[in-house]
This record gives C-alpha cells, structure tokens and sequence, in this order.
C-alpha cells in the first residue's frame, strides 16, 4: 500500500498555483519523476502516492513559495538539487567556506557538496583529475575555474585540450581540415566559455592566442608556463598520451584532466590513460583524484536514475555474464 499525503494551498492564489504546475503540469510532472511519486491535483488540492510522498510535499511547499513568478523546467530540476542539499545537514556543512568563482555570471558555487569538493581541489592542487559521470559539471566547473584564474590574474593564459577520438564515427568523413573535423569534439569547451566569460570577449581573447583550444595530439613537445591546462574526455587518451599531457605543465601553471571512465570510445585492446593514472600517481603530493556520483548530478532528474541504473547493471549485470560465460 503506497504511502499517501494531502497538501492544499489556502487561501488559493491562481496565477501561483499556475506557476507552480507549469505549462500542462510539466513542473509536477519533474517532481514526480524525480522523487519517484504520483501527484494529483484538483484545483488547490493535491494528492501524492509513493514513499518519498512527505519529501514531495516539502518540495512542492518551497515551490509554491517560490512561484511569485514562472517556474520553468530548469528552475524545478536545479530547484531540486538544491532543496535536496538543504534537507541534508552533512551537506549544508560541506557548502561553508567554499569561495565562489569570478565569471560573467557572478559569484558561481558548486551546486552540490561534491561539486564544491571539486572547486577546492582545484583551487588547492597543481593537478585536479575530476572523474564522474555526464552532467556533474566536471568540464563545465574547470572552465569556470580557469575563467576565474584569469579573472585575477593567477594564470595568463587558459588552453583546453581534448583528444580526437570517434565515439563510434569516423573523422575522415567530416568535411574539412583536421582542426575542422575535431571542432565538433571540442564544443562543449566553446559552449562553456561562452557562457561564462561572453562571445565578444572569447573571441577577443582567440585573437590574443590567450585562449587556446587544441587537439590532443597538437601537444607533444610543448612547455606551458603560466597556463591554466583542461584536459577534457580524458577517459580516451591512452597511458602514453596522458604521461605526454602531465608532463607538458610549465612554470605556474595548474592542470586539469576531466572524463568518465565508463564511456570509453578506445579500441578494446588500449588501455585508457585516466584508468591507469590514478595508480600511478594517487600518492603524489599536489595532486588530487575528486570521484563524482549520481548525486552531483545536475540535469534531468532522470539523467541520476540512468546513472543509478548503469552502475547497478555493471556490479550486477557483468558479474551474472562472468558466472555464464
């Protein structure tokens, strides 16, 4: 018998209620999916079915407070994962003393504790491996960090690399040069700085060569000195491509090498460089491993299920294959 809870907003203001709910409910309907629960309304009156129903009337509580103006589907998901860390008093503690990063978009924080674990490293260690799965923000919070490096002026430059390597698609039928053909692979980072720092500005700052964007394998034999490195998909350089990375950073300069190691695009044969790294190197002073979870996720609340349910199916799934085979 699941269980149930009643929540009615009086006296009844329509337009919040609207804001609330959404365009066809669709804020309720993030809700739902996100915590695991069935709601109904009639007018005011809501009725909620499933375990985490008293959760979900807290939650659509601190939205109706909220609603003085639209609620869109991003507001409801970041929402979300706010009143998550909230309720969670470990959590809030993590938050305290985490600095925030100097970007275009103001101060930006870390949206959950892990993420805020993840900026300290940064800010703390010559080299930072972020490694997690999609949607934690490990590249999007080391642009942020490189952004705000620049901003005072602890780095002169940034330069964010990635290594070119087919998800499953072949180079050689993309239209043009060879830094044409990787500039697909390489947009998540323009998107990023874009967002943080301005068109106008990155663009200006591509003219300067202080901004740099490269292929991987543009690398091999460089020094850089007073840069701020991100390595990005790193879960596809090979053992050797990684040693040749780490070994390019320079007088001043930090490094980060982002990727998820369950999303490895190599030839079955290779070996991939962020897997081998973390023995090699876990025990050197000035660098730190941060491992994201399903809980730093921060998109669609089902994207933390689909994690949720891989991780289950690798401990579960391979070892039922094993017994088998």
């Amino acid at each position: 018998m699941p269980h149930i809870e009643h929540i009615a907003f009086n006296p009844v203001d329509n337009a919040r209620l609207m804001n609330l709910c959404g365009a066809l409910d669709d804020n309720l309907k993030q809700i739902e999916t996100a915590l695991d629960v069935a709601i109904s309304r009639r007018n005011e009156k809501f009725k909620i079915a499933g375990s985490r129903a008293r959760e979900a009337v807290q939650v659509l509580e601190s939205f109706y407070l909220r609603a003085q103006r639209a609620l869109d589907v991003e507001d409801i998901q970041l929402g979300l994962i706010e009143l998550k860390r909230g309720m969670d008093p470990e959590a809030t503690a993590t938050v305290e003393g985490t600095p925030a990063l100097m970007t275009r978009k103001g101060d930006l924080f870390g949206r959950t504790p892990g993420q805020n674990v993840y900026i300290r490293a940064i800010q703390n260690h010559d080299v930072t491996f972020g490694i997690g799965p999609a949607g934690t923000g490990k590249t999007y919070l080391a642009v942020a960090s490189a952004v705000d490096a620049m901003e005072r002026d602890a780095v002169k430059r940034i330069v964010l690399v990635r290594p070119a390597v087919e998800a499953g698609e072949k180079l050689g039928f993309l239209p043009g040069d060879l830094a044409q053909k990787v500039d697909p692979y390489l947009r998540p980072l323009y998107d990023a700085l874009y967002d943080l720092m301005g068109f106008d500005r990155v663009a200006k700052l591509f003219e300067k060569n202080l901004i740099e964007i490269a292929p991987l394998a543009y690398m091999r034999g460089r020094t850089l000195n007073h840069a701020f490195i991100i390595l990005d998909e790193a879960q596809n350089t090979t053992p050797e491509q990684m040693k040749m990375f780490l070994t390019r950073i320079g007088f001043g300069s930090r490094a980060v090498v982002t990727g998820d190691v369950t999303q490895i695009d190599l030839a079955r044969h290779q070996k991939s460089g962020l897997v081998e790294v973390e023995r090699i190197l876990s025990n050197v002073r000035g660098i730190a491993f941060h491992h994201f979870n399903s809980e730093d996720v921060v998109r669609h609340p089902l994207v933390q299920k689909i994690v949720d349910a891989y991780d289950r199916w690798n401990e579960t799934g391979d070892a039922a294959e094993e017994r088998h085979a």
